[in-house]
């Protein structure tokens, strides 16, 4: 295993860290004597073997059921020490109720502190807001801090990068969980900010939202030859020094293998990674035209300023990922979260396009006049049935 220094927290982090989000039992919360030991054993087999590898950042949240209590009845086993541990609590208008969830976490993980606490979904103004008001969430957060019961407080999002940013520049966290990968690098500005605070950076779920890289359509397969499309993207983010941990959501032991192969590449990235990216952005340009791929972007309007709140800008990203590098499972999964998903991932979808107007939230794009025709076909395309988030079923 590789570790890069985790920012301001000076803590040595492994360059993957075991996200608790995919071996749990259920994404509700259940008594521990109904969790199957079948569950429980999979979940500490999990776990062994990651420490076993090095991976001692244990990752998981309030919000990922009954994987804080299952991971409770092993955690204590290990030199405190030589595990980095952190959980995530949703900020909520009602401090106390954060209070009481934030007690519940570090009573079901059974440690005398956590290292790393995260602020879960600081994915609105709004909810930063609550988070950094005097006797907000934060502050909340700071009282056990000063118990010595949470060593580092950072934060998580799924936002707009403006409000990563917004949040990065209050200078009050330690560390930032978002995503980056090479199918959305959005957030680059926000990892740039955070280098300028020393805020660790952790890259969430890089090969599921990242793509469903677990299982890649056979056309991305051999775009990312000869790397697997699972290595290409882990090599393409952690060759840049600023991203420090990518999470690897291991619901089984053997989750880790595919991962590991990227760390003997690591000091040959500059070698490999060119005809890799050269092939992918050749075959966007070959599949959406060249002015398509390097302008679809300008001028869109965000889903707040557009009639039925549509997301376009999410959409015709998903279109492009499906026409380019046929990731039609992945923009199907994508799409039909969007109305379900909230602050986590927001905006409508485009099954009501026909009946609005969108011309003057479009005056700036220059395919305002075909934009509409491209939404409608992308609903036709990835339209199905709605998708809830994994943590609201």
């Amino acid at each position: 295993m590789q570790y890069r220094r985790f920012g301001r927290t000076e803590l040595q982090m492994p360059v993957f860290s075991c996200g608790g989000m995919r071996y749990q039992y259920k994404w509700q919360d259940v008594p521990a004597w109904k969790i199957p030991s079948k569950s429980q054993d999979n979940l500490e087999a999990t776990i062994k073997t990651a420490i076993a590898l090095g991976i001692n950042h244990i990752e998981t949240a309030r919000g990922y059921g009954t994987s804080e209590v299952q991971l409770g009845k092993i955690l204590p086993s290990f030199e405190r020490d030589k595990i980095i541990v952190q959980t995530k609590v949703s900020p909520k208008e009602d401090v106390k109720e954060f209070r009481r969830q934030l007690h519940q976490s570090l009573k079901l993980l059974k440690l005398d502190y956590i290292d790393l606490l995260g602020l879960h979904g600081i994915n609105t103004d709004e909810v930063l807001e609550q988070c950094i008001r005097p006797g907000g969430c934060l502050d909340e957060a700071r009282k056990l801090q000063d118990q010595g019961k949470i060593r580092f407080i950072g934060f998580s999002t799924h936002g707009a990068t403006e409000t990563i940013i917004k949040t990065i520049e209050t200078g009050q966290f330690d560390y930032v969980n978002l995503h980056w990968y090479y199918i959305f690098q959005e957030n680059w500005a926000a990892i740039q900010a955070a280098k300028k605070q020393d805020m660790g950076v952790f890259i969430i779920s890089p090969s599921d939202k990242g793509g469903h890289l677990y299982n890649p359509p056979p056309k991305l397969v051999e775009l990312c030859k000869p790397l697997s499309p699972m290595v290409f993207n882990n090599l393409f983010c952690l060759s840049h020094s600023s991203v420090h941990t990518l999470s690897i959501g291991a619901s089984k032991p053997t989750d880790f293998d595919e991962h590991l192969k990227v760390l003997p590449l690591l000091d040959q990235a500059d070698e490999i990674l060119p005809p890799i990216l050269h092939r992918l952005e050749q075959e966007a340009i070959d599949c959406l035209g060249e002015d398509w791929v390097k302008t679809w972007k300008e001028g869109l309007p965000n889903y707040e300023e557009t009639p039925g709140n549509i997301n376009i800008k999410t959409i015709l990203w998903l279109r492009n990922l499906a026409l380019a590098y046929d990731m039609i499972e992945y923009g199907k999964a994508r799409y039909n979260l969007l109305g379900n998903g909230g602050h986590w991932f927001p905006g409508q979808n485009a099954a009501k396009v026909n009946e609005l107007d969108l011309t003057d939230c479009l005056k700036n794009s220059p395919y305002g006049d075909k934009i509409p025709y491209l939404l409608g076909d992308t609903h036709r395309l990835l339209g199905g049935a709605q998708v809830q988030r994994l943590s609201s079923s």
